[in-house]
């Protein structure tokens, strides 16, 4: 069965062919020439065979966002307002925790699953964006009963990104007990300020309580000492919704969050590209006996991966270059361009990371790299050892210089194994790190910070055909990225969704 076409918009080039086609006086020649420039616009759509779903064993942490979606996130004391900046927030978190199991909840008085676990992340953004507010009636927000149905997930670990500027209750120790009970890691993330705001209503007004006085909105403090009380992170929203969700990154990486083993389902396909370009390279070929070198600069452009996007390998190239004039945020922002990731990319990725103090990214990327080749392990491990000890992680910095000395012996691991065994018995402040003996030094297995031997071997089991450095690694080894399946547009939700946000609104003492 014939997979539908990636790029089908890009058909539309065909149209400006066919009218030339028709009113243009034509030979032979030009009617090669535009059936050459149908056969490109052809091969630039992407067509492809599709292959049997497969399901793929991956590494994911489980973690559930809950979003107030009540009244008072409609203040625009956080622009532009306090609900539409959590949007953005979780987007931004989305797409750069492309393999985390995530769960949804919009939460007011009731909460609501908008989305179970899913490491397709096009889902919950969809169903976060056919929410309609104006059909939400509830005022209040209830901490209690959205801490008691995140209690009854299923999953063992709960790791809670609560996006809040405030609940009704004041009782923490009731509170409290729900989260020691159910086994919640909270991080809160409050959206709103002390001095507050005003809210306006869908028509244009300032909404007024029934004594006819304005309501003013403000972030509740109690969400402060709720954190600080039971172990949770309390962050503070930055400028943009993109460095807000960084943040959120950073408090979900340096925590000791234990990753489970999940099955998805893939869909595979084969690239058809090539065989409307060769008929074109053919036909130019023919009509031009003496373009043999615009054929060699076609076979230089379309050549590669049947898989890969045709602009990575100028990713990739842009990417070092970047990486090698020290603007690592350009090297990050290229290489999220890379479709078809590579050992290469990878390496480059936490590279990057590392040089610009990102250490916690470093290591995540470094660990998600799978090779069977000892020398490329080597280099990884290396890296992960000098990357606990920017972490000040001197434990595990021993324990992957000793990883390293196992494959080969490497005189910068051990003197940086003797570093850091002096760093532990006499406390000190800073660490001197030898630079890696080989400028391609890469990254590593998963991010787990309790990993053993045992571990590793079945990493090793499981992992990939193993590479070379940046310079030699073969396009061929690729992370395992996971395909995303396209979804369809914006859908509604329906009806009965609001039904349950709305349960027992009329019963509301308190909504603000």
């Amino acid at each position: 069965m014939i997979y539908p076409i990636l790029y089908p918009w890009l058909l539309w080039l065909l149209v400006p062919i066919a009218i030339l086609y028709y009113y243009r006086p034509r030979d032979l020649k030009d009617t090669t020439h535009l059936m050459i420039l149908a056969l490109l616009v052809l091969s630039l759509s992407r067509p492809v065979w599709d292959q049997e779903p497969k399901e793929t064993e991956i590494e994911a942490k489980d973690i559930i966002i809950a979003v107030d979606i009540s009244y008072s996130m409609r203040a625009d004391d956080i622009v532009p307002d306090r609900y539409s900046f959590a949007v953005e927030t979780i987007n931004s978190f989305l797409r750069s925790n492309v393999s985390d199991n995530i769960t949804l909840i919009a939460f007011t008085t009731n909460p609501l699953l908008l989305s179970p676990p899913t490491t397709d992340h096009q889902l919950i953004s969809i169903a976060l964006k056919s929410l309609d507010r104006e059909n939400i009636m509830t005022r209040g927000t209830s901490l209690e009963r959205l801490f008691r149905m995140v209690a009854t997930l299923p999953m063992r670990d709960k790791n809670l990104i609560l996006i809040t500027d405030g609940g009704e209750e004041e009782n923490l120790d009731k509170l409290g007990e729900i989260i020691e009970d159910g086994s919640i890691s909270l991080t809160i993330l409050p959206l709103g300020t002390e001095s507050g705001s005003t809210i306006t209503t869908a028509s244009g007004k300032k909404l007024r309580d029934k004594d006819g006085d304005l309501v003013v909105s403000r972030v509740n403090p109690m969400l402060e000492r709720l954190a600080d009380r039971y172990g949770g992170d309390y962050l503070i929203a930055s400028s943009t919704p993109t460095e807000t969700a960084n943040s959120i990154e950073d408090v979900m990486d340096s925590g000791e969050m234990e990753q489970s083993t999940i099955t998805k389902t893939q869909k595979s396909y084969v690239e058809l590209y090539q065989i409307p370009l060769f008929f074109a390279i053919l036909l130019f070929f023919l009509i031009h006996t003496r373009g043999v070198k615009y054929l060699i600069i076609f076979i230089g452009m379309w050549g590669g991966s049947a898989s890969a996007s045709i602009f990575d390998s100028y990713y990739l190239h842009q990417a070092y270059q970047s990486y090698h004039s020290g603007d690592y945020n350009s090297t990050h922002r290229y290489i999220k361009k890379i479709e078809s990731r590579s050992l290469e990319s990878q390496i480059a990725l936490a590279s990057s990371y590392y040089k610009d103090g990102y250490y916690h990214k470093a290591l995540k990327v470094y660990r998600a790299i799978r090779s069977k080749s000892p020398k490329i392990k080597q280099l990884l491990y290396y890296d992960i050892a000098n990357t606990y000890t920017k972490l000040e992680q001197y434990d595990k910095a021993s324990r992957y210089y000793v990883k390293v000395l196992q494959l080969g012996y490497d005189s910068d691991a051990m003197h940086n194994l003797h570093t850091v065994a002096l760093k532990k018995s006499r406390n000190l402040s800073k660490i001197s790190v030898s630079k890696p003996s080989s400028e391609g030094g890469g990254s590593s297995a998963k991010d787990d910070s309790d990993e053993d031997e045992s571990k590793d071997s079945d990493e090793n089991k499981n992992s990939g055909s193993g590479g070379g450095t940046q310079d030699s690694a073969k396009s061929k080894e690729r992370d395992g990225k996971l395909l995303q399946e396209s979804r369809g547009s914006k859908q509604p939700q329906s009806s009965k969704v609001y039904e349950l946000i709305n349960k027992g609104y009329i019963y509301e003492k308190e909504p603000w």
